[in-house]
Order: C-alpha cells, then sequence, then structure tokens
C-alpha cells in the first residue's frame, strides 16, 4: 500500500447494540453549553459509550452527533445544536505506560493522566491550563497552555491515534505511516469504497500556537488532520502520547508588580536567559518552561470570589499585573535543597545554580521578598498557585453565566484568544485598555505571556455589554494584524493575512465519512 493510504478496520471488541441514549431534559440540561456560555444549545439525546464498539455502533445508528470531552472549550464547540451527544466520559483507561510514551482511552483528564506517570516517574509537559480536560479532547483541539514556550502544543507531542469514523469503520493512525502524496491527498481504504482525501488548499501560518482550521502542509502527516479538527472527521477513541522518561522537579513563583512595564521587562528577561539556557545546554541557567499573567482585574476576581484566601495568598492591592511563573529544575532536586538555595541566594558566596539565579533575578527586579514560591515537592502548595491560576477564567466564566440566568439569555462568553509578537505585548495591552475604557466595560485580562498569547474577557452585565465587547474585540484583531505586518517578521504575517480566525464546529454526520 502506497505511503498516502491507509486502511480502516471493523471495531474491535463484540459488534453489539448502540449504548442507550438518554433523553431526560434534567440529565440534558447540564450538557447543553461549554464553558463559553453560548445560548441555544439543544440535543436529541446523550449517550456514554464505553468501548470502541459501542461509539462505532452509536455513528452508525443515529444521523449526527457531537463528540465531547469536558466541555471546558472556550469556542462554542462542545455547545450542541440538535446532535446527539457522544460523552467520551466512559472511555477513561490509562491502557499502558511504556518507556517514553503513554497509551490512554480519549476520556481520561490530565489529572489522571499525570497520576499515572507521576507512579513511574514520568511527565506530559505541555499541558493546558485545565487538569479536567479530557486527553481527547486536548487533541481534538491541539490545546496548548502556558509550557508551549518551552514544549509546544499537544501536536508536537501526539505519536498514535485510534479514531472511529462516521461509518463506523475504525482508523489506527501511527505518525510516520502516512503522508499526502505529491498531488496532495490521502486515500482511505473503506470496507466498500477508497474516499480520496485532498490536503486542505490553505497556508497555515508560522506562529507558535495555530488552532484555526485544519492543519494543511505539504507532505503532511494524515495524524495531523485529525489533531485539531474538533471531533469533525470522526471521534477519538484513543491517544498514544509522547512523554519525558524523567520528571524534572518544579518550581512554581508568583510574582506581583505594581507596574506592568516592569513585569513585561522582567518576562522579557527570563524568555532571552531561558533560550540562552537551551541553545548552551547549560545546567545552571533558568530552565523557564512558562510564564502566565493576570492583570489587576483578575486579581480582584480573585479577591471577590476568595480565591486567593482559599489557596492560603496573599496577593498586594496594589498589584498592577502578577506573574505565575514555571521554573525546571534538576529531578534531583529537593525542598530542604531548595529552602536552602533561596535563603542563601543573595549571599556572595551562594552557589551558581538555577535557583539561586532566579532568585537574584527576582530580587533585581525589587520583588524577591513579595514572591509566593512552590519549591519542589510542595505538591500542595504547587496545586494552590494552580489553583488561583484557574480561578481566573472559572471565576470569568461563572460571572458570564450568572449574567445570563438574570439579566438576558443571549448573554454569551465574549473574549478573544490573541497571539501577537512578544515585542508589542505592551503595546497591544495598552490598546485593550483605553478600548474597554472607551466603551465603559468592565474587563479581564489574562493569558500565557511567555508566548505573547493574550486571552481578553469582557465581563458582560447586559445584552449591550456583548454587542460593544465582539466590536472591540474585532478592534483588537485589526490592531494585531497591523502590528504584525509593521516591520514584524515575515513568520507573522501569515498569521496577519488570515484575518481573525477561530475553530467552527461542524457535526460529524454518520453518513459520511
Amino acid at each position: 500500500m502506497p505511503d498516502h493510504a491507509i486502511r480502516a478496520r471493523l471495531p474491535g471488541g463484540p459488534r453489539g447494540s448502540p449504548p442507550r441514549i438518554g433523553r431526560d431534559p434534567d440529565v440534558l440540561t447540564s450538557f447543553l453549553e461549554d464553558a463559553a456560555h453560548f445560548p441555544g444549545g439543544f440535543a436529541a439525546g446523550i449517550a456514554t459509550p464505553s468501548s470502541e464498539a459501542e461509539v462505532a455502533a452509536l455513528v452508525r445508528s443515529v444521523p449526527a452527533v457531537l463528540p465531547i470531552g469536558a466541555q471546558s472549550s472556550l469556542t462554542g464547540g462542545a455547545t450542541p445544536n440538535g446532535e446527539v451527544i457522544l460523552s467520551t466520559s466512559r472511555l477513561n483507561r490509562v491502557m499502558e505506560v511504556g518507556p517514553d510514551w503513554v497509551r490512554v482511552e480519549a476520556g481520561v483528564t490530565l489529572a489522571e493522566l499525570d497520576a499515572a506517570l507521576a507512579r513511574s516517574g514520568r511527565h506530559y509537559p505541555p499541558v493546558p491550563t485545565f487538569a479536567g480536560a479530557f486527553v481527547g479532547g486536548i487533541v481534538a483541539t491541539n490545546a496548548a497552555g502556558a509550557a508551549t514556550f518551552k514544549h509546544g502544543t499537544t501536536r508536537e507531542w501526539v505519536r498514535a491515534l485510534t479514531v472511529v469514523l462516521a461509518n463506523g469503520e475504525v482508523l489506527d493512525i501511527e505518525r510516520g505511516e502516512t503522508t499526502a502524496s505529491r498531488d496532495g491527498f490521502f486515500d482511505v481504504v473503506l470496507s466498500d469504497r477508497t474516499a480520496r482525501i485532498p490536503v486542505p488548499p490553505y497556508r497555515m501560518p508560522d506562529v507558535p500556537k495555530r488552532s484555526a482550521g485544519y492543519f494543511a502542509a505539504p507532505s503532511m502527516d494524515l495524524i495531523d488532520l485529525f489533531i485539531g479538527s474538533e471531533g469533525t472527521l470522526g471521534v477519538i477513541t484513543a491517544v498514544t502520547l509522547r512523554v519525558l522518561q524523567a520528571r524534572p522537579a518544579m518550581c512554581l513563583a508568583l510574582v506581583p508588580f505594581d507596574d506592568r512595564r516592569a513585569a513585561i521587562g522582567f518576562v522579557t528577561g527570563l524568555r532571552e536567559a531561558a533560550r540562552d539556557t537551551w541553545r548552551k545546554k547549560d545546567p545552571h541557567g533558568l530552565d523557564v518552561s512558562a510564564i502566565e499573567h493576570m492583570d489587576a482585574r483578575c486579581l480582584a476576581i480573585l479577591r471577590e470570589d476568595f480565591a486567593d484566601r482559599a489557596n492560603g495568598v496573599a496577593i498586594p492591592d496594589s498589584t498592577a499585573m502578577a506573574l505565575l511563573v514555571t521554573l525546571e529544575l534538576p529531578a534531583e532536586m529537593t525542598s530542604t535543597r531548595a529552602f536552602d538555595e533561596i535563603g542563601r541566594a543573595r549571599e556572595s558566596s551562594a552557589a551558581d545554580t538555577p535557583l539561586v539565579r532566579f532568585c537574584r533575578a527576582l530580587d533585581e527586579a525589587g520583588v524577591l521578598d513579595r514572591v509566593e514560591i512552590a519549591v519542589p515537592g510542595d505538591r500542595g502548595r504547587e496545586r494552590q498557585l494552580l489553583a488561583l491560576r484557574e480561578a481566573v477564567p472559572a471565576g470569568v466564566n461563572a460571572r458570564v453565566g450568572r449574567a445570563k440566568q438574570r439579566v438576558d439569555a443571549r448573554i454569551a462568553k465574549t473574549a478573544a484568544d490573541m497571539i501577537v509578537p512578544f515585542e508589542r505585548l505592551d503595546e497591544l495591552l495598552r490598546i485593550y485598555d483605553e478600548e474597554f475604557r472607551r466603551r465603559g466595560l468592565d474587563a479581564a485580562v489574562w493569558g500565557h505571556i511567555s508566548d505573547g498569547n493574550l486571552h481578553p474577557n469582557v465581563i458582560p452585565r447586559s445584552m449591550a455589554d456583548v454587542e460593544s465587547g465582539e466590536a472591540a474585540i474585532l478592534t483588537f484583531g485589526r490592531e494585531g494584524r497591523r502590528q504584525s505586518r509593521d516591520g514584524e517578521p515575515a513568520r507573522y504575517r501569515g498569521a496577519a493575512d488570515e484575518g481573525v480566525s477561530g475553530e467552527e464546529r461542524i457535526p460529524m454526520n454518520s453518513r459520511h465519512p
């Protein structure tokens, strides 16, 4: 069989009946919207298959299904529009852990994956922010998080997929096994015919993160067509991920700054130091894998919701921007040694270590005495700092949900997920401030600052705020395009030429594989 062709198989296990489709309105209600809170979701029913065979039987028996995971999507992609919901929650087995890989079913959460890998000292580093996300979901959306700065997106870590097609047949796709022909197509050999699948004809922007549209590239791997396809090409039932054989020691630091430009300057220094460390393979250098940021409104939300107290964190009221820095350290680092290095960092005789260098950078920025640190081994404190960051989008989404219930059912998530050249970050944040202030909008901005990846979010009090917020976000998109064209590297211009994009959901129709 040529390299561009792949043969589908029949589902494994005994051929049986489709799983029961539940139609209880009280049960369905909790599945009618995802984290975007878009209004108008409705479903014909919900099924929770527990095997590949049950997934195949379901997609053969109903005209349209919507595969969902944790419904943590912020694009509306997991909001039903009349389909039968296919929940992957019962596909939840960790199947096998290998030397540098793990195979899991689609419904395994990131928290469960992390726990399974931790037992053997292994590590999956490019995790998105939400630990409750399903592995199938992060693959279907090509999810990325703060650690993209060092570790890339989900795509780079997927080795193999098992996908149930809409006709009930199954593809086992391994990276490197099936690549597009020179004429730009794949042949999928089904039991009754061969389906020719063209590579999408558009050009992908060359930026660190991209999630809009199907992946496309000359001689691309078939697996990349399914990664980020949002369940429109088939139902992912199992995933093989590449993992690290050694789990590095992690140090998390919550760093408050009273001045935004000072915070951005500090991030600039960390980015440069980390890249220098990777380039030189310097064992003493700063190995920063992620930097998150939260603006003053985010911090106010944490206080309003008592999330700071719940996680044992005191954030000064004067803070204009808080950073959450993840520093990777040698695996043998202990909490005792870490506390010793932190305590001696200001001494001229202190050993030259990554943690000492980090503390000295904090001291030079004037914030060392204000930092909240989770040292390696203190998993409880680490969870608290991560929960604090997670509480920001949760708090905003809860406010959107309350406004939808109490004010206007049309109110929905009004936000953007934008990446800009890091050098223009401060300028774009200033534009956000001015535009939100001019429109009288309550808004919070957070994101993965180490990538220049920003999440401006409107907190609507009315439908008028939603409409005004949408107009503001279009303004930001136009400004981002201008910035990317105005003297910036050509690799950003491709993204700018594509305009403001986001994922679109296309219900998988069981009549068409």
